[in-house]
Formats: structure tokens, C-alpha cells, sequence
């Protein structure tokens, strides 16, 4: 089966270096095959016979933690997964001329709680838009990522979740990569 994984907060202000080689060389090593990863910042793909994804979300977690000596959320996802994610952004679904440089999806370590989604909608977006749909949270910036508030933080405190978000460009590359 093939599987993504999204490395939380690697390569980012110099903090948590990972090189990518050093990464492949570490998952081919507990038995990850066709080991790819795309840009630094922690996108991973490959393939395993495990079919439940926290073995393998657990396993990474441990081998980083042994191996670079720091721990890091990792967010695991089949490739139906992201290609479901990919066809169900709201954005998109009502303008498909939006400009994509200017959506992001964050992903959830867990499907937030309902009244913490409450306590979220409350937060002040400015021009920036948000919709939570299961694990996903679609973002729309229309001035840019740099100049959001809706930062990951702001979805970790807020929603009691781990997350990590991709722009839109990645989300197409790693499916792309997937096929």
C-alpha cells in the first residue's frame, strides 16, 4: 500500500535539521520501500504491507526520535486519502478558478472535539477563511500564507490537535508523485 507522511516542523528556522537522504536511508532501513520524499519540510512517501497506519505513524516517530534525537508529529494518509482531501476542498468546489496559490489544508492529528470547533469559530480570520471537514481544515488566504493569523499554533492551542499544513502546490506534487 502506498502511504504519505507529513513530518510536523522539520527543516523549518533552522530548528529540527533532517536531511532528506539521511531520512530515505533511515525508512529504507525498518523496511520502507520505494522510499520518496519531495521539498525539506517533511513530505514522505512510500510503500508497506501494514495496513493499520499507527504502526507505521508510531514506528517513524520512534525511528526519528532514535535517529535525530528530537520528536516530531508525524501525520500518516493513504493515497485515497489525499486524493480525497485533494477533490473535496470547499474552495474549490465553489469557485474552481481560484487562484491555488492561495489554498493550504492543515491536517489534524484527530478530528476535533465540537466544542472546541465552536471556541475556533470565534477566532478573528481578517479577509483569511477557514472550513473543517473531518481532519482537514481547507484554508483561504487571499493575501498570502506570511501575513495569516491561522498558523498551525493557532489550530494546535485552539483545537487540542497536532497539525501540520501544506500548501496546495504540494498536495498536487505528492499526488502526482503517488501514481
Amino acid at each position: 500500500m502506498k502511504y504519505i507522511a507529513l513530518l510536523r516542523g522539520i527543516n523549518v528556522g533552522g530548528k529540527r535539521k533532517i536531511k532528506m537522504a539521511d531520512l530515505r536511508a533511515m525508512c529504507e532501513k525498518i523496511g520502507l520501500q520505494e522510499v520518496q520524499t519531495y521539498i525539506q519540510s517533511g513530505n514522505l512517501i512510500f510503500e508497506d504491507s501494514e495496513e493499520d497506519r499507527s504502526v507505521l505513524e508510531k514506528a517513524l516517530q520512534e525511528q526519528i526520535k532514535a535517529r535525530f534525537g528530537f520528536e516530531i508529529p508525524v501525520m500518516m494518509m493513504t493515497q485515497t486519502y489525499l486524493e480525497q482531501v485533494a477533490k473535496n476542498n470547499p474552495f474549490l468546489q465553489q469557485n474552481e478558478d481560484l487562484d491555488t496559490k492561495l489554498l493550504h489544508v492543515t491536517f489534524l492529528a484527530a478530528a476535533p472535539a465540537e466544542d472546541l470547533l465552536n471556541i475556533l469559530e470565534e477566532q478573528e480570520t481578517g479577509t483569511d477563511e477557514f472550513k473543517v471537514l473531518d481532519k482537514q481544515v481547507y484554508l483561504y488566504f487571499p493575501n498570502g500564507y506570511g501575513r495569516t493569523k491561522l498558523t498551525n499554533t493557532v489550530f494546535e492551542k485552539k483545537l487540542q490537535v497536532a497539525a501540520t499544513t501544506r500548501n496546495w502546490r504540494t498536495i498536487n506534487k505528492l499526488i502526482h508523485l503517488l501514481k
